[in-house]
C-alpha cells in the first residue's frame, strides 16, 4: 500500500530515520530514490561513498572500474572483503550493496571511463562522483561533466590528507580546469601505491562525497561549490578555501562555442599527453642510466653468495626510506635513504666501503628507479664500479626470496 507521496510503508520504515528529519522530509526521500549517481572508481573513495548512497536508497548506482581486488586494497577499500580478493571490484562492490539495499539497481561498468566513452556514461546519471586517483582520469571526469551538464562531486585522499569540492554545479561553479588549467607536474602527483596511505582519511572524504550527493539529489542545504574542503587528519585540521568562481574563458565549460573541449573533441583529446600521466596506478618503471649500469637481482644474489665464513666484495646500498628498510632487507645491507642530502652521505658510504674492503657497489630500493637516481650521484662522486639492481626489493621477493613482503 502507498499514500499520495508514492513511497511504500515498507520504504517509510527503513528510511524513517532521514525521513522525520524536518529538513529532508518524504518529498526529498522521493527525489533521492528517483536520482541516480555514477561513482568512478571503487577503492578507498569510493567504497564509502557506494555504501552510504546505497544505504541512503538511492535509486540507481553505475559503479566504473576496470580493477581487480587486491589484499593491499582492503584496508582503505572496505566495500570489499578477503573473499573478493581476485574478482573484479564492480562485482564485489555491487555484491556488498545488493547485501545492504537489494531495491537499488546497480550498474557495473568494467571497461573503465575513457575519452570515447565519458559522455554518454555521464549523461546516464544525475551526478557523478569522481573517486580515481590519477590526473588524467580527473580532467576526463570533469570535461565529460562540464559536456554532459552534470554536477562532480569531487574528492582526494593521500598520506593523512584529504580533499572535497563540487564542480560545475549552479550557475558560477567552476570546473576542473577552471582551477587548474595547467597540469601539475607529474612527479609531484603522488599515489597510494608510492606515497602510503592511512585507510581512514579516503574513508572520511568518501563519506563526505555521499553526503554531497545526497544534498545535490535531494537539493537540500549548501553544496560544497566554490569551496574546498582541505583535511589534515593527523593533526585533526579542517580549513575551507574560497574559490573562484567559473573561468569565462575556460577550455571545458567557458562561454566560447569554439573551446577547446566539446562533445565532438572529447573523445578525441589525448588526456596522457595533456597530464604526462598515465590513467594507471600501476608505479612507472624509469630507465636513467644504461643498461650496462644495472645487474638483475639473479646476479646480485650470485655477488652476496660468497661462501661459507666468506664476505662479499659487492656493498649493497639500499636507499629506501628508513621506515621501509624496517619492513624488510637483505642481511648486510647499508641503508642510506635518497633523499636532497644524499650527496652530503657519500662520504660516510666510501668510508663504510673502505672499512670493509668492498670492491663495487650495488644501489637497491623499492621498485628499481630511486635507486637510478643514487646510481647517477655515486657515480658522480667517483664510485665507478657502481650498479643499479633492476625492479628493486619487489623484485628480490619474486624472484630470488620469497619471505620478503611486497609492499
Amino acid at each position: 500500500n502507498t499514500v499520495a507521496h508514492g513511497l511504500s510503508k515498507d520504504t517509510i520504515e527503513r528510511f524513517s530515520r532521514q525521513i522525520i528529519l524536518p529538513s529532508f522530509g518524504v518529498a526529498c526521500h522521493s527525489k533521492l530514490h528517483n536520482g541516480s549517481v555514477l561513482v568512478v572508481g571503487a577503492g578507498g573513495l569510493g567504497s564509502p561513498a557506494l555504501l552510504y548512497l546505497a544505504a541512503a536508497g538511492v535509486g540507481r548506482i553505475g559503479i566504473v572500474d576496470r580493477d581487480a581486488v587486491e589484499l593491499s586494497n582492503i584496508h582503505r577499500q572496505v566495500i570489499h572483503s578477503e573473499a573478493s580478493v581476485g574478482t573484479h571490484k564492480t562485482a564485489s562492490a555491487k555484491a556488498a550493496l545488493l547485501a545492504l539495499n537489494s531495491a537499488t539497481e546497480i550498474e557495473e561498468h568494467r571497461d573503465g571511463f575513457t575519452p570515447a566513452n565519458a559522455v554518454e556514461l555521464v549523461k546516464r546519471y544525475d551526478v557523478v562522483l569522481d573517486a580515481s586517483d590519477n590526473a588524467p582520469t580527473r580532467y576526463l571526469i570533469s570535461d565529460a561533466c562540464c559536456v554532459a551538464g552534470r554536477p562532480l562531486v569531487s574528492g582526494a585522499a593521500i598520506g593523512t590528507d584529504g580533499q572535497l569540492t563540487v564542480y560545475h554545479h549552479g550557475d558560477d561553479g567552476p570546473c576542473y580546469r577552471c582551477l587548474y588549467p595547467t597540469p601539475p607536474p607529474a612527479a609531484s602527483c603522488a599515489r597510494c601505491a608510492d606515497a602510503g596511505v592511512l585507510g581512514p582519511v579516503p574513508g572520511i572524504i568518501g563519506t563526505m562525497q555521499a553526503l554531497e550527493v545526497i544534498k545535490i539529489l535531494s537539493g537540500i542545504g549548501d553544496v560544497f561549490s566554490k569551496k574546498m574542503l582541505v583535511m589534515d587528519a593527523l593533526y585533526c585540521r579542517y580549513m575551507v578555501v574560497k574559490l573562484r568562481g567559473r573561468t569565462e574563458g575556460c577550455a571545458a565549460c567557458g562561454a566560447d562555442p569554439e573551446r577547446e573541449i566539446t562533445e565532438e573533441s572529447l573523445p578525441g583529446f589525448d588526456y596522457n599527453a595533456f597530464t604526462g600521466q598515465a590513467p594507471s596506478d600501476a608505479p612507472t618503471s624509469l630507465h636513467l642510466v644504461d643498461d650496462a649500469e644495472r645487474i638483475r637481482v639473479s646476479e646480485l644474489s650470485a655477488r652476496l653468495d660468497a661462501g661459507a665464513g666468506r664476505r662479499p666484495n659487492t656493498f649493497l646500498l639500499d636507499v629506501r626510506p628508513a621506515h621501509q628498510f624496517d619492513i624488510c632487507s637483505i642481511p648486510g645491507a647499508f641503508n642510506v635513504p635518497m633523499s636532497p642530502s644524499f650527496v652530503d652521505d657519500i662520504d660516510r658510504i666510501k668510508e663504510r666501503m673502505r672499512e670493509g674492503g668492498y670492491e663495487d657497489v650495488a644501489v637497491i630500493c623499492r621498485r628499481g628507479n630511486q635507486s637510478q637516481r643514487a646510481l647517477l650521484a655515486l657515480k658522480a662522486a667517483g664510485l665507478e664500479d657502481a650498479v643499479d639492481v633492476i625492479g628493486g626489493m619487489a623484485a628480490w621477493s619474486r624472484e630470488v626470496d620469497a619471505s620478503c613482503p611486497i609492499y
